[in-house]
């Protein structure tokens, strides 16, 4: 695996930012769960994980990660049918699928605005159908494919550090 900070620009608020901006390159999916893993050491009660990418890209790997390091033992699966699962460990989980949803009207009327404030932390995929009622501090994850498979995986915002290694 490979680490590394991303360098800020000379305008300040871009800088203060960019040192937030955390990226590493895995090459397999033990790797992404690690990274995940690591992550999660880093979350606190009230978290918001934006898990952005395309379909296949590792998001759920890297919530399994994320569940080992809070010691929920269940088995994590995407909730694409489901839209939400909970989850009891060290914190409570909750990891939402939104890739079946219409947008932010449909996310308001199954009560989806709970999740944004949680007794716990949650990870929320394909989040950009409801970018604008991402409270401030959310955390985004996004996570590419390269063309040899690895991921890149960088991680900005939220409201305290974190990182991958």
């Amino acid at each position: 695996m490979d680490t590394n900070a991303h360098a800020g620009t000379t305008d300040a608020t871009k800088r203060t930012e960019a040192s937030k901006m955390k990226s590493i390159t895995t090459r397999t999916p033990d790797e992404t769960m690690r990274a995940g893993s690591t992550f999660a050491s880093y979350l606190q009660k009230g978290d918001v994980v934006s898990l952005r990418g395309s379909l296949g890209a590792g998001k759920t790997v890297f919530a399994k990660g994320i569940a080992k390091t809070l010691g929920i033992e269940d088995n994590i699966v995407s909730p694409t049918f489901t839209l939400i699962q909970e989850y009891e460990g060290k914190m409570k989980m909750f990891h939402l699928d939104l890739y079946r949803l219409s947008g932010e009207d449909e996310f308001e009327s199954m009560g989806g605005e709970d999740f944004l404030y949680p007794d716990g932390t949650s990870l929320i995929e394909w989040s950009e159908k409801i970018e604008d009622m991402l409270p401030d501090g959310t955390i985004y994850i996004d996570i590419a494919i390269a063309d040899d498979l690895s991921r890149t995986i960088t991680a900005e915002g939220g409201n305290h550090e974190y990182s991958f290694d």
